[in-house]
């Protein structure tokens, strides 16, 4: 007999609820929640799929161990305790014969959207005190964190868009209509742009593909790749020496540094603008004019612009473009949320950092405690006092997700020993020497700590498991527990007996009873019985203005707009001489039906129209003399691919486009539709010397030759 259970999907940032539907152990339905206070019932294909990771048969339930290597390997299972004494073992003896780095660590995009990493998972990696430490978040968002914590004392301190009440909003490098937001919680974002429109709002987008959310935009401009931060210092420009300089007597009063942007921005005209971006100077001019008389507006930027050479000048920008127009903190434009457990106010994510070390092969500094993943490779394979021996894995796929894969992938199989915290055998973990599965986010209790902080809209909600794990497997954070301290007792140099014992009494407490008590804590008055009367979600209303500069996170209570970080990059920027020649570049592409590499085993998703080619230009194609839908070579510094193309006027001229995550068919990996998913992977392409200062990748903008094969 079936039964409706409440639950949430948790695959991408927008936390929807669901209405589940459930026979015995089976997932039968899946629907969006209607009561839901944030999702407001939309549901997006990901959602109703998070039902075929469950059931998933190429799904690791049990720890797993690798006899042989490649296309010859074949896994065994084995007991968990077995499992955890290999990996601490392994690891422990790495840090004990070549020293604390010689551990490399990397984590996924995943491990944000699950509760027990984030109660677990952090302490597991500071137990090991390793400098080797690497995520997604340096092929991502990197230089959002490092300007939320040059300007404002916080890495995770970051203006939300209030959509909800904007009347203008400016949309960079960003496709909400296939992401559900990204650093904008924003489900249903299609019905929300069309209240937009309703309420006489107006959305303009710039982006070098006319995008899903280009497509239902009252304007859309393209911009060359790579080229945002002209575009957006004109606008700056643009605004300093035509309207309101300082944001207005309330803002003026706790910020530091305007005159140093007006100097910042002098030679950077909007023709200066044209002659880099295409975008002609007279719609830069426009734009910012908008901005300024718009009742409420708001700039909004993400990967597009974060994973470019100037993501963090481009974020500073943004932020500077938001906070002197007058729309910092008030209804309608960059809005702070107020969570019932604030991660940021109470110090349960730190405030990040950077250069606090470097990394030992080219000396590139850390941001918010991490080297830039483009590093790992090197550190792997560079021999010497420091070199990468070991790699924990968890819940990632850096061979598809990060530069030059195939240099990693090589790489990866040099180690000493690698394990993975993952629920497949992909790309990367297929080198992995033993494999710890955790359960998947129906068999878990979750609390967003996370993205309730990134939210249009402040609300809270705790979902329990949809069902009890089996007596076999183990949470994320149960797996993490072992780790963390069966390693550490092996290790020579032990942390102090204090710090230990603090430890395991941390690693004990499940995540639950830890929300629980940080909920207590809060001053929302939400407490975990509320949440559990309430499994849709607890409503807190709309953002709310005029927080500032009390809720600062810097010391000072004041902004820094012109950190000294970002007035060298921008130096440098200003050197930068305009583009010449033909060449064309890279960008990458995002379906709403694909989360990077991984959802790529689910049938229902990858079903349909093959969505893997190269997007280019007719006009293009036709200067080179290739036919539409024929197999290419795409070709970068670093590598090549080959692939069909697809004629697209949704493409600026000289820009080419292929989608992220795609590239399975490789020996070893254990994804039976992943494999016979069509497309190479873009990461083939990518370079790992091109990097922003914050040190994320710059994927976007890869100059590449396409010729036919």
């Amino acid at each position: 007999m079936s039964e409706r259970r409440i639950g949430v999907c948790n695959l991408c940032e927008a936390i929807c609820g669901l209405e589940l539907t459930i026979d015995g152990r089976d997932v039968v339905g899946v629907r969006g929640n209607p009561a839901d206070p944030l999702s407001r019932g939309h549901i997006c294909p990901k959602g109703v799929a998070i039902a075929d990771v469950y059931a998933d048969p190429d799904r690791l339930r049990r720890p797993v161990r690798r006899v042989g290597d490649g296309a010859d390997a074949r896994w065994e299972e084995i007991g968990w305790d077995e499992a955890f004494d290999l990996v601490a073992d392994n690891l422990a003896r790495a840090v004990n014969e070549h020293g604390d780095d010689a551990l490399g660590v990397y984590l996924g995009n995943p491990n944000a959207h699950s509760l027990g990493s984030m109660t677990h998972g952090t302490a597991m990696f500071k137990s090991f005190r390793t400098r080797n430490r690497y995520s997604a978040t340096s092929v991502d968002q990197l230089p959002h964190q490092l300007v939320a914590h040059l300007m404002f004392g916080h890495q995770l301190f970051l203006p939300i868009p209030d959509i909800d009440r904007t009347s203008w909003f400016l949309v960079i490098g960003a496709n909400p209509m296939a992401s559900n937001g990204s650093l904008m919680t924003v489900p249903d974002f299609p019905n929300r742009a069309r209240e937009l429109k309703a309420r006489g709002g107006r959305m303009v987008v710039l982006d070098p593909r006319r995008t899903e959310t280009a497509k239902i935009a009252d304007e859309h401009h393209f911009v060359r790749p790579g080229t945002d931060a002209w575009v957006l210092l004109a606008m700056l420009h643009v605004l300093t020496t035509e309207a309101r300089p300082d944001g207005g007597p309330a803002v003026a009063s706790y910020v530091d540094g305007l005159a140093t942007v007006v100097d910042l921005v002098a030679d950077f005209t909007p023709e200066r603008a044209e002659a880099m971006s295409g975008l002609p100077a007279d719609e830069v001019r426009r734009l910012a004019r908008e901005l300024v008389a718009a009742d409420a507006g708001v700039v909004y930027s993400r990967i597009g612009v974060s994973a470019g050479p100037w993501g963090t000048v481009c974020q500073w920008a943004v932020n500077c473009l938001n906070i002197l127009s007058g729309n910092l903190d008030r209804a309608g434009g960059a809005m702070f949320t107020s969570p019932a457990i604030d991660a940021v106010g109470t110090g349960l994510i730190g405030r990040g950092h950077h250069d606090a070390w470097r990394s030992r092969v080219r000396g590139l500094p850390e941001t918010a405690g991490e080297l830039p993943v483009s590093a790992l490779r090197e550190e792997i394979e560079t021999p010497g006092e420091g070199q990468v021996r070991a790699v924990l894995t968890v819940a990632g796929n850096p061979v598809l997700s990060t530069p030059d894969g195939p240099r990693l992938d090589e790489a990866l199989r040099g180690l000493d020993f690698m394990a993975a915290v993952d629920i497949y055998v992909n790309e990367t973990t297929r080198h992995a020497d033993v494999i710890l599965p955790p359960t998947t986010a129906l068999e878990r209790d979750h609390y967003d700590l996370v993205f309730h902080l990134l939210a249009v809209r402040d609300t809270a909600r705790f979902t329990p498991a949809v069902f009890e794990k089996d007596a076999d497997q183990r949470h994320d954070w149960q797996i993490f527990r072992e780790i963390t301290l069966r390693t550490t007792a092996r290790l020579e140099r032990k942390a102090p007996l204090k710090k230990r014992l603090v430890q395991r009494a941390r690693l004990t407490a499940s995540p639950t009873f830890l929300i629980t008590q940080l909920l207590r804590r809060g001053s929302s008055g939400v407490t975990m019985k509320k949440l559990r009367a309430r499994p849709s979600g607890i409503d807190l209303g709309p953002l709310r203005g005029g927080q500032l500069p009390e809720r600062l996170p810097a010391t000072s209570k004041r902004i820094d707009l012109a950190p000294a970080l970002v007035v060298q990059d921008v130096a440098r920027l200003a050197a930068v001489a305009a583009p010449e020649g033909d060449e064309l570049l890279l960008i990458g592409r995002r379906h709403k039906q694909d989360c990077n590499s991984w959802m790529h085993n689910s049938e229902r998703l990858t079903r349909g129209r093959p969505r893997h080619q190269l997007l280019m230009h007719p006009a293009d194609l036709a200067d080179r003399e290739i036919t539409d839908g024929t197999l290419v070579r795409v070709t970068s510094r670093v590598g090549s691919v080959e692939v069909e193309v697809v004629a697209s006027d949704d493409l600026m001229p000289g820009v080419v486009s292929l989608p992220h995550g795609y590239g399975h068919a490789k020996d070893g990996v254990l994804m039976t539709r992943s494999r016979e998913v069509p497309g190479v992977s873009i990461n083939d392409l990518t370079d790992p010397e091109r990097l922003d200062v914050s040190g994320n990748a710059a994927l976007n903008g890869v100059p590449v030759a396409v010729t036919a094969c």
